[in-house]
């Protein structure tokens, strides 16, 4: 089962005034402000976050039920915990007193090649990004311009933040993080996880803490809880990405450092205090 019904469908020129009676003259008055309206919704406005400018999400990008929400929570996650289903394309985040907050996301191959449980282990603000071993063998004409990597960054493809998924102790390569591709967001593509707006991935950063548990949902638990999302959205085509929109100069102009030190994306793992 998903959030409640009711919340899952909520979804001149110059004006020429006369004198007084003793004087013939018209005074013009200056046009009333024009009141602008935004073309984003609440909450996916433009953010400055570590000396980087994080433009807002139009609002067609977040139509419909393809943003964030809260309410009664009808799932089958515990409390305090994060609830993905990869196949109607939601991430919700669960309190403890019965609501959640739902995020809509994007999937890629590997969103939908793991299942079950997990933990949260580590959480980095804009993470930097390489290619695995695997992608660079299997698909060496793709990942292999990138294979010394990406900085975190406006051109980092994990976005403005990355959770990190652990399960038994060990690194499952899954991770929940941010994205500049807004298209994917409630659609499938052909690479990377799980994906959010990053104006929603810094929100669910905030809220959570190391240690959090992940429960990731299979096919069959989504039919089950959310038959009327099942297999939401499209399957997008690859996207190809010129190595020079990474490492040109122009490029590497624009995406300035941030304001505090970078995290180094090799540095052991932080054992989490909160009890699991």
């Amino acid at each position: 089962m998903t959030l409640s019904t009711n919340l899952r469908r909520r979804s001149f020129g110059a004006l020429m005034l006369g004198s007084t009676a003793a004087c013939a003259v018209q005074v013009p008055v200056s046009n009333p402000p024009e009141v602008i309206v935004p073309s984003f919704l609440e909450g996916y406005g433009p953010l400055f976050d570590a000396g980087y400018d994080l433009p807002a999400i139009p609002a067609e990008y977040t139509m419909g039920i393809n943003r964030r929400m809260t309410g009664e929570y009808l799932g089958e996650a515990p409390a305090n915990s994060i609830d993905v289903d990869p196949y109607a394309k939601f991430l919700y985040h669960v309190k403890d007193d019965g609501t959640a907050v739902r995020y809509p996301i994007g999937v890629g191959r590997a969103g939908r090649s793991f299942s079950g449980a997990g933990v949260i282990r580590l959480k980095k603000q804009w993470p930097g990004w390489s290619p695995t071993q695997n992608m660079l063998r299997t698909e060496p004409e793709i990942y292999g311009p990138f294979r010394r990597g990406i900085p975190g960054g406006l051109r980092s493809p994990l976005g403005a933040r990355a959770l990190y998924l652990f399960r038994n102790g060990r690194d499952t390569y899954y991770r929940i993080h941010g994205t500049n591709d807004l298209e994917s967001i409630g659609n499938s593509g052909s690479a990377g996880c799980i994906r959010m707006f990053n104006q929603d991935i810094i929100h669910l950063y905030d809220a959570v803490e190391k240690g959090i548990k992940v429960l990731v949902r299979s096919e069959d638990e989504s039919l089950r809880v959310d038959p009327e999302n099942y297999n939401r959205g499209v399957e997008l085509p690859a996207k190809e990405i010129d190595p020079d929109t990474i490492y040109g100069e122009d490029a590497l102009a624009n995406d300035q450092p941030p304001d505090f030190d970078a995290v180094d994306i090799n540095a052991p793992i932080e054992e989490s205090n909160v009890p699991l």
